[in-house]
């Protein structure tokens, strides 16, 4: 997929994630996130799950991304739980097995963090719906390495771009990559008039420290 395709990728996932109401901005009227964070925007990407033409939209850009960047996959595995019916999707397209990945290993029974079957030695590609920090995601595909598998890269949905979370994924050699990202749905909330052009600062200023948002 070339930069161009990638860059219409975006918009056209981002304009999508609007029109269904997964992604809502309020720059006027912030979201209070579990964090303390507050926040001009809240996503909700499992709304993707209930419109069967933006979950193949989705799933075919994954498949898309994974057959030319890795194409050594051997497994795909979804995050617990939001990256899980993805995963799904884009392991059937490749036909390829698939995983999922709890945020921690069960406390009965075989103790499994890794559902579905993992060997030592496998490439995985990690399905992630929702970047912001980048601490579950990361973690999940450090639990990959744990277990003696190779994680080459976490695919996510849309990300906010923090670039903490651009650190964090740099730091432990594991490549990110998104369909969407926050800067596509500024542009696309702008086009479509959800938002008005004297908006766009403040939200800008938000991604670039959104803990010191409306301090």
């Amino acid at each position: 997929m070339s930069n161009a395709a990638l860059e219409q990728l975006a918009k056209d996932i981002a304009a999508s994630l609007l029109e269904i109401e997964a992604v809502a901005l309020r720059p006027n009227e912030p979201f209070t996130w579990t964090s303390g964070i507050q926040s001009p925007i809240y996503c909700d990407n499992r709304l993707t799950m209930a419109y069967p033409a933006i979950r193949e939209k989705v799933a075919e850009g994954f498949a898309t991304l994974i057959k030319q960047l890795y194409p050594e996959a051997e497994v795909i595995a979804g995050t617990s739980t939001a990256g899980i019916p993805h995963a799904a999707w884009v392991a059937q397209k490749l036909n390829l097995p698939m995983a999922y990945i709890r945020d921690k290993a069960k406390g009965h029974g075989k103790q499994n963090q890794i559902e579905g079957r993992v060997a030592p030695g496998q490439k995985v590609v990690v399905i992630e719906d929702l970047i912001s920090t980048g601490g579950s995601s990361l973690k999940a595909a450090l639990a990959v390495r744990e277990a003696g598998a190779e994680p080459l890269a976490v695919l996510a949905i849309f990300t906010y771009q923090f670039q903490s979370a651009i650190d964090a994924f740099a730091e432990a050699g594991i490549p990110l990559y998104t369909l969407s990202n926050y800067t596509s749905l500024i542009e696309q909330a702008a086009a479509a008039g959800k938002i008005a052009q004297t908006d766009i600062a403040e939200l800008q200023a938000w991604r670039a420290n959104p803990q010191a948002y409306r301090k």
